[in-house]
């Protein structure tokens, strides 16, 4: 995982001397690990069907990193022109440098709700019903740099536990990225892990969007093999990023098509958000100070 990680990473920072061209030829997507690489290929090619032709470009090409943090690296190192983040690794790349991205939208849950939570589940068949159960168990976390999967639950978990998350538990260790972390915990490599999903519809659905639904919609998951232990508060909905240096022209005809989207092509907005939105609200990096200070006080840049 490591090694996929660090090549990807590489992979990305090799693209750093063609993506500060002015004149831009190819438009580049980031996508965020967490998901088989051949599905999120599928779910963004509908971007490089139809992005040429709305913004101007000859090309786009997509770049699906290993892990978030080949995302992260890459928009700090100007190869990638566009990715859709979560809060926490927003807030990784604001302490690190603030203007190497602009969030400018972010979704809108069918209930109007511009957040979503921080899901913990474990096995039905476990015994485990509530966080009293897992009393030094062993608990899985998604990714170092998912809001929901690991920062989140970090902050707000010694509240509902009455302790630290490293005193509570018997021991703590990553699932790489929010599919997998589900399945480590059907498979019992973890006791209970945290994901993420809107909370809104049902359970038995993996709720209207996240990766719960997702991995139902995929067939992967079955909810009734699960059982819900722990509900975060509400998390604000990650940001669609541009490259702060993209040139204007550029960044307005893409947020135009962005927020025409969900009415233009219902299916690629489904495709690409993962379940069922209303739509796009835009934002700025104010949105994000709660994520953003968070981070810095309790993981740093």
């Amino acid at each position: 995982m490591l090694k996929k990680a660090l090549l990807g990473a590489v992979a990305l920072i090799a693209l750093v001397g063609h993506a500060q061209a002015e004149d831009l030829k190819e438009f580049r997507i980031g996508i965020m690990g967490g998901e088989n690489e051949a599905d999120r290929l599928r779910n963004y090619q509908c971007l490089v069907d139809q992005l040429p032709a709305a913004i101007g470009v000859e090309k786009v090409s997509l770049f699906p990193a290993a892990d978030y943090d080949g995302v992260i690296q890459g928009l700090l190192g100007g190869t990638l022109d566009y990715a859709e983040l979560g809060a926490s690794g927003y807030a990784k790349i604001y302490l690190a440098k603030a203007d190497a991205v602009e969030p400018i939208l972010t979704t809108v849950q069918t209930d109007g709700a511009t957040g979503y939570h921080s899901i913990m589940v474990a096995r039905k068949d476990s015994g485990i019903t509530k966080l009293e159960d897992l009393k030094g168990k062993k608990l899985g976390f998604a990714d170092p740099d998912s809001t929901s999967g690991y920062l989140v639950p970090l902050v707000t978990l010694p509240e509902s536990i009455g302790a630290p998350v490293k005193e509570y538990f018997g021991e703590t260790g990553f699932g790489g990225g929010h599919e997998n972390l589900v399945l480590e915990v059907l498979k019992g490599t973890f006791d209970a892990g945290t994901t993420f999903g809107s909370g809104v519809g049902e359970f038995k659905d993996g709720y209207t969007s996240g990766n719960l639904r997702k991995m139902v919609d995929k067939g992967i998951l079955d909810m009734n093999d699960l059982v819900e232990l722990w509900r975060s508060p509400l998390i604000p909905n990650g940001p669609i990023v541009v490259r702060t240096s993209l040139n204007d022209d550029m960044k307005a005809k893409f947020k135009q098509f962005m927020m025409d989207l969900p009415k233009t092509d219902a299916a690629c907005f489904s495709a690409i958000q993962g379940g069922d939105f209303s739509g796009f609200t835009e934002v700025n990096s104010d949105f994000y100070k709660p994520i953003i200070d968070a981070r810095k006080a309790t993981i740093g840049g």
